[in-house]
């Protein structure tokens, strides 16, 4: 009986209006891919493509997904102009003989999945409370490691210490506040006490443990296209994850850019830097 409720109450949550969003299908396989941000691993041959749109920039985003008994693989391409591999790289400033963060912004790509068990609206315009997995792939702060960043998204009404608001088309006013997995992450600060360089990282990297190292992912750019590959466990054992059955459904959304609730700065050399939002309503299958 409780199989056959969670089947109905599944099948009830991506259907709105008549209309089911896109699928993503996640073929099994025997030989899945490696995780190099190659596009041609004979692993993706086998997988459909699903194609969505970027909500802030409008640029075609397709995705692949494949999986064995125990990690899912999802693939993400898109076109960009340059590979940005800096990330707020310091720069001195003789004058006040300190150093200042410079414009430059990495490129990332982010996967949002929903926590919640039905259907909600998982954009920063929604007037509905959710929680979301967030997998945050970073160009400088992560994918040297190989890895994506483990986060996590709670969206309310409720205003805390650590949330941002959010202005929401109706005029009404809600809260992101946006947290990290338990356990270290793959990059840190860099403190400089003195001149070390015109131009210095602001970041240094070192292997990520506990539930924020749940996610390898590697990123490939040739030709003005990004390759993401991602891996993850498909049950991570870690409450702050969402655990993937094959036999259910998953709402997730993706996004080029950070999400993170900001507006577009023409300041920086990514203008959307911090302004990213999922757009289509997309769902994992398992076939």
């Amino acid at each position: 009986m409780r199989e056959i409720i969670s089947f109905i109450a599944i099948s009830l949550l991506f259907v709105v209006d008549g209309a089911a969003a896109q699928q993503l299908v996640a073929s099994k396989t025997e030989a899945p891919p490696l995780i190099d941000g190659l596009p041609d691993d004979p692993a993706w041959q086998v997988s459909p493509t699903l194609t969505t749109t970027d909500k802030v920039t409008q640029i075609p985003i397709k995705l692949q997904a494949v999986y064995t008994d125990e990690h899912i693989f999802i693939k993400a391409r898109f076109t960009d102009q340059n590979e940005n591999r800096d990330h707020k790289v310091l720069v001195w400033n003789g004058a006040e003989k300190v150093y200042r963060t410079s414009s430059k912004r990495e490129d990332s790509f982010v996967i949002k999945w929903s926590m919640e068990p039905v259907k909600v609206d998982m954009s920063l315009e929604s007037e509905t409370p959710y929680k979301a997995d967030v997998w945050f792939w970073k160009a400088f702060r992560t994918d040297p490691v190989g890895f994506a960043d483990d986060k996590f998204h709670v969206f309310g009404a409720q205003k805390t210490k650590e949330s941002r608001d959010i202005l929401l088309p109706s005029g009404k006013t809600m809260y992101l506040t946006r947290s990290s997995d338990t356990g270290r992450s793959s990059y840190k600060s860099i403190a400089y006490e003195k001149f070390s360089g015109d131009e210095v990282p602001r970041y240094e990297h070192r292997h990520p443990e506990g539930s924020r190292a749940d996610i390898k992912a590697k990123g490939g750019w040739a030709d003005g296209f990004w390759t993401i590959e991602f891996k993850r466990a498909l049950d991570t054992g870690h409450s702050d994850d969402i655990q993937l059955d094959p036999s259910l459904e998953y709402q997730f959304g993706v996004s080029r850019h950070e999400i993170a609730g900001k507006r577009p700065n023409p300041a920086l050399e990514q203008p959307y830097y911090e302004s990213g939002d999922v757009g289509e309503e997309l769902t994992l299958v398992f076939r």
